[in-house]
Order: structure tokens, then sequence, then C-alpha cells
């Protein structure tokens, strides 16, 4: 996906998500660049990636997320055969626990 994504445009967005310095900064430019409704669909499934992650089940994550099957199958598509940007960032997360 991101030779089909990777332009300027692209990489400055990038660029500056990566000048954030804190979950109080996140909060606050996310909040101007998303809609509440956009930023709660990212974070159900980043919630989910951790879930599947853990080997919990579809019936479970639907649950506890709301999302639909077809989100969370995709999902895990992408834990499975995707970019490896989920698993990049919840290995990182798991380090950061430690």
């Amino acid at each position: 996906m991101a030779g089909r994504i990777r332009d300027e445009r692209t990489d400055f967005l990038f660029k500056a998500i990566l000048t954030l310095e804190n979950i109080d900064e996140c909060y606050d430019f996310f909040e101007d660049l998303c809609t509440v409704a956009e930023l709660q669909e990212m974070t159900k499934r980043m919630h989910a990636a951790k879930m599947l992650n853990e080997n919990q089940i579809y019936t479970e994550i639907t649950e506890e997320t709301g999302l639909s099957t077809a989100t969370i199958s995709r999902v895990n598509r992408c834990l499975k055969y995707g970019s490896d940007g989920y698993i990049t960032v919840l290995k990182r997360l798991k380090r950061n626990e430690r």
C-alpha cells in the first residue's frame, strides 16, 4: 500500500506526526486533523490489532470494540500479511511497557 499512497503530501503528514512529543500533543493534533468518528475508528482498529495479537477471538473483539467481523478480519489480514505496521508498533509498545 505504501507505493499507492506515498507522495510528498503524505510524507508531510507523517513528518508532522513524528514531531509530536507527548500524548497531549497527539490529542490536540488529532482532534484538529480528524473527526471524532475517524479517530474512534482508528482507535478501535488499533485495539483490535492488540487483541488479535494476544490471540483473542473475534466475538470478544466485536463485543469490546463494536467493530464488525469484516473490519476485524481486515485488521487480522494486515497483521498476518500486511506491511508489519501494526506489528512494529505493538512490539515497541510492549517493549516500552517493561
